[in-house]
Order: structure tokens, then C-alpha cells, then sequence
């Protein structure tokens, strides 16, 4: 039986997290598969951390602490950390928020290119389907500009960088977690960044959102928007050098 292993970062979400896991327990897999949740509590208020306590004993998941908050990326790489630590080659590893943006329903949707061995990492694409509204609109412009920054960085052709739907084999996230040190939003574009250098085969599945306000708790800032540019200028740096290295004589 193969696991995949669900990665989600928490912090001070007591009203969707329960609901978050029940979803993730009970989302479809291919035949063969089978669900983990790993909770990073990244320093939540007592209410989150009376959820994650209840959810642990209840449902048995693995809830793991940081007992400061020190923000997504290092929530996301501490549960790599784990699941490295118990995982078998032939699993799989997704990053999934507490939030309810994101559906599990579409996990056998991501899980396809992964299962029929044609990618390394699978990206979702909240885009495939127009967005409808005003603020979606807005929200998919400031997207597809940051996503252009990326795919100008790393080569790829990519349309939904930002994408919190990450899915990785066993041995690809081997392969890049050295390479991950961002500890909020920047996370996304390194981890992106990281799968072009080491050469993983990047496919894309359509997915759902259901985006939140900030006035329903949405987290992300205008400072980790500039904070992409500068993790991609880092990047396409120790790109060069990893590639200088490749070619200066022995």
C-alpha cells in the first residue's frame, strides 16, 4: 500500500482545521493508495492547539510543533523533514493548507501523472478554468505576474506558481529538500525554482479554489509578493553556480 502523505502547516485556523483533516481523511485515492495528515502547528493560539490536540487523539494524525510562530516555509519544510523520516520511495508528498481554499477531492486528479510515472513534481492550476469576478480576476492577474517571473527564472512553463497544491515523489523531494531555507511564502517560488535546477519533470493538474478575504483570515501580504522577486534573483544566482560547478575543470 502506498501512502500519500499530507504536509499542512496550521497557524490560528480553529474554524476550518477540523474540517480541513475530516476532508483530507476522507478524499479519494487511486486504488493501492492510502492518506497521512502530518499538522505542523507553526505557534498557534490555544484554540488551534486544543483542535490539532483533539484531532491527534481522536483521529490519530501526526501533529508536530514549533512552539513559535516562525511562519509557512518553515512549517512546510519541518514536515518534509518528517515524512522523509518515515517514508517509503514509492510514496508521495502534498502540501495542503487548513483553510478550505483547496479541495482534497482533486487529490486523485494531482496523484494521475505522479501514479502513471511521468512526473517528479505535479503542480495544481487553480487557472484552468477561467476566474470569475472582480477580485478572482485581480487576484489571477497578480498571479500570472509572479508565475511570468518564475518561469523566466527557471525555464518552465508553468501557469499557477503560487499554487499551494504541491505534489512530490519520495525521491524528488530527496533531491530538493537541501535546497529549501524560505521561512514564509517564499517557499513557493524556491521549491519551484529548486525542482528546475536538480531537473525534475514538472506536470500541472487543473484544481479548485475557493479563495478566502483577509477579513476570513487570509495570511499572505503584499511583502510576500516583493519577498518572491527576491527569493527568484537568489535562485537564478545559485543556479548559475550549481551550473559553473558542472562545467569548471576538475
Amino acid at each position: 500500500m502506498r501512502t500519500l502523505h499530507v504536509v499542512m502547516p496550521v497557524y490560528n485556523e480553529p474554524a476550518t482545521l477540523a474540517a480541513a483533516v475530516g476532508r483530507v481523511l476522507a478524499a479519494p485515492l487511486p486504488a493501492g493508495w492510502q492518506v497521512r495528515a502530518v499538522l505542523v502547528d507553526d505557534g498557534s493560539d490555544a484554540a488551534t492547539k486544543a483542535v490539532i490536540a483533539d484531532l491527534g487523539a481522536r483521529l490519530g494524525v501526526t501533529t508536530l510543533l514549533h512552539p513559535q510562530n516562525r511562519g509557512k516555509g518553515a512549517a512546510i519544510r519541518t514536515g518534509f523533514a518528517h515524512v522523509l523520516g518515515v517514508a517509503a520511495d514509492d510514496d508521495a508528498i502534498l502540501i495542503q493548507d487548513a483553510d478550505l481554499e483547496y479541495d482534497p477531492a482533486d487529490f486523485p486528479t494531482l496523484l494521475a501523472p505522479l501514479v502513471a510515472g511521468d512526473a517528479d513534481l505535479v503542480l495544481g492550476n487553480r487557472w484552468a478554468t477561467p476566474p470569475k469576478g472582480l477580485k478572482r480576476l485581480a487576484h489571477r492577474l497578480a498571479n500570472g505576474f509572479l508565475t511570468l517571473a518564475s518561469n523566466l527564472t527557471t525555464g518552465l512553463a508553468v501557469h499557477d506558481m503560487e499554487c499551494c497544491f504541491k505534489l512530490f515523489t519520495v525521491p524528488a523531494m530527496r533531491r530538493i529538500i537541501g535546497d529549501l531555507d524560505e521561512e514564509r511564502f517564499g517557499i513557493e517560488p524556491q521549491i519551484v525554482a529548486a525542482a528546475a535546477r536538480r531537473g525534475l519533470r514538472v506536470r500541472e493538474a487543473p484544481v479548485s479554489y475557493a479563495p478566502r478575504g483577509f477579513d476570513e483570515g487570509k495570511k499572505i501580504r503584499m511583502k510576500d509578493g516583493v519577498r518572491v522577486f527576491v527569493v527568484l534573483w537568489r535562485e537564478r544566482r545559485r543556479t548559475k553556480r550549481a551550473a559553473r560547478a558542472v562545467h569548471s575543470p576538475a
